[in-house]
């Protein structure tokens, strides 16, 4: 069943109440935390659709998905570096020295509570008894569930790391504006993401494109959270329900050029779950995260000379980093991954493709002592983006681990997935200093860094007592 979407949401007014409210000094201090006014509340299926409309705004705000969080995850790690030759941005994160006043740390929490606020209106109001308002209800718990993993992500040790009983995030599911929560536990924050996902999954029964979170994307996403938890029975079978069931078909090697040329969201069932969509109206501009690689634009981050020289040379991926740069030199890797930042029409920001539920399963098959399982899953994506390799992988035991760390390495280049590989898994990042990529910071973060993670912010520290003594250790 299609569903017809109502584009008619009046998105000059969306956008200024979504800046007027990243103006305010913290979350904590919103009247009430970024919903309508009480005279204005959702009282119908339209109004569902506006407030749903406000919060995939918010993903795709710079401090988010727009680019913030992918940059992080290939920046902080050993796939990107910032050329000598740069505006000034991010420099915080490449040179691994963020403190309690970061205003990317800000952006991403200040984002994601908006976010999760403007959620919480929807998931809590009143208004059912249509496939729309079950629908609308589904995708908004599925955004909640997906912010505090992120959240969870950023401003807390990996789960796999130190267990459920360390601190994670606070928790809200209301809009109340007076409730000043200390952090939860990990344990609880995972508990809430698996609850609503588990609770949207069945309520997402209408067909939209990939710019919407439809049953297979909350089931995709979930199958990561298993992973990061490092509950690998969930994890395999979650992930073997997407790939037997969904339909959704794996990127080959005939289609990959043109896939990731594309500007356009899909119908098509061709290995985009569930994409941030950018389009002529909607888009982060000259603040997204291709013009932050595309020498046309600002192009400080490159891919490291190190990392380019894994691929083999018929690899396609390969084809996805550019030799060389009019500004910053032949020695230039360029990430084209994202083709048309220049053009009116962006590019849509990925966050869960079919070939990375094949890898969760993979690693979940192999942490659960069954290698033909997890070579299986490895390969049929190995397989699809090198001709010259058409029987991909025959490791066995550490080895075959390592295959899927780089395979995953290669595959979700500049999606933002690589530090968190890293970091679930207790490894230490090492950058390879290459054609002097990274020469004046940091070669070696250790997994004892308490720069790991981002600090809680100072602003909401000083707005919110019962989190006041629960910065992360460091800072």
């Amino acid at each position: 069943m299609k569903l017809s979407i109502n584009k008619r949401f009046i998105p000059v007014l969306v956008f200024l109440l979504l800046v007027a409210g990243s103006c305010k000094k913290s979350f904590l201090d919103r009247d009430p935390y970024g919903s309508l006014p009480k005279d204005d509340a959702i009282k119908n299926v339209d109004d569902m659709e506006i407030a749903l409309s406000g919060a995939y705004t918010g993903l795709r705000a710079p401090a988010m998905f727009g680019r913030t969080i992918p940059l992080f995850g290939d920046e902080l790690a050993d796939n990107v570096y910032i050329s000598n030759n740069n505006s000034n941005r991010y420099l915080d994160f490449f040179q691994v020295n963020f403190t309690v006043n970061n205003g990317n740390a800000r952006g991403i929490w200040q984002g994601a509570y908006n976010t999760i606020l403007n959620c919480n209106n929807i998931i809590n109001s009143s208004v059912t008894g249509t496939p729309e308002a079950s629908q609308f209800r589904g995708e908004a718990l599925a955004i909640r569930a997906l912010m505090y993993f992120e959240l969870a992500k950023f401003f807390s040790r990996p789960y796999t790391v130190v267990g459920p009983t360390a601190l994670g995030v606070p928790i809200i599911l209301t809009n109340d504006p007076f409730k000043k929560p200390a952090r939860n536990t990990l344990g609880e924050v995972y508990a809430q993401i698996e609850k609503d996902f588990k609770a949207a999954i069945p309520l997402l029964t209408l067909d939209r494109s990939t710019a919407y979170i439809n049953d297979w994307a909350a089931k995709a996403l979930l199958a990561r959270m298993y992973q990061f938890k490092g509950d690998w029975a969930n994890a395999l079978a979650t992930a073997q329900d997407v790939i037997n069931n969904s339909g959704y078909t794996l990127l080959g090697l005939s289609t990959f050029n043109n896939y990731w040329r594309s500007n356009t969201v899909r119908n098509d069932g061709l290995e985009t779950l569930f994409e941030v969509a950018n389009d002529l109206v909607g888009n982060g501009g000259i603040d997204a995260l291709a013009y932050f690689y595309d020498q046309a634009g600002y192009g400080d981050a490159l891919a490291a000379n190190a990392f380019y020289n894994l691929y083999a040379a018929t690899d396609l991926r390969k084809g996805l980093i550019l030799v060389g740069s009019p500004t910053r030199g032949p020695n230039a890797r360029v990430v084209n991954k994202y083709p048309n930042s220049t053009q009116p029409d962006k590019d849509e920001v990925k966050i869960i493709r079919l070939s990375e539920v094949y890898l969760i399963a993979a690693e979940a098959a192999f942490n659960l002592n069954n290698e033909p399982v997890a070579r299986q899953y490895l390969n049929a994506v190995a397989t699809r983006r090198d001709p010259n390799n058409p029987l991909g992988y025959s490791s066995i035991g550490a080895q075959l681990f390592s295959d899927i760390l780089l395979e995953r390495r290669k595959e979700l280049a500049f999606e933002g997935h690589r530090y968190w590989d890293l970091a679930r898994n207790n490894m230490n990042v090492t950058r390879v200093n290459t054609a002097g990529n990274y020469t004046g910071v940091p070669l070696t973060i250790a997994t004892t860094s308490f720069r790991r993670i981002l600090p809680i912010p100072q602003a909401e520290l000083d707005a919110n007592p019962a989190i006041r003594d629960q910065q992360n250790p460091g800072y």
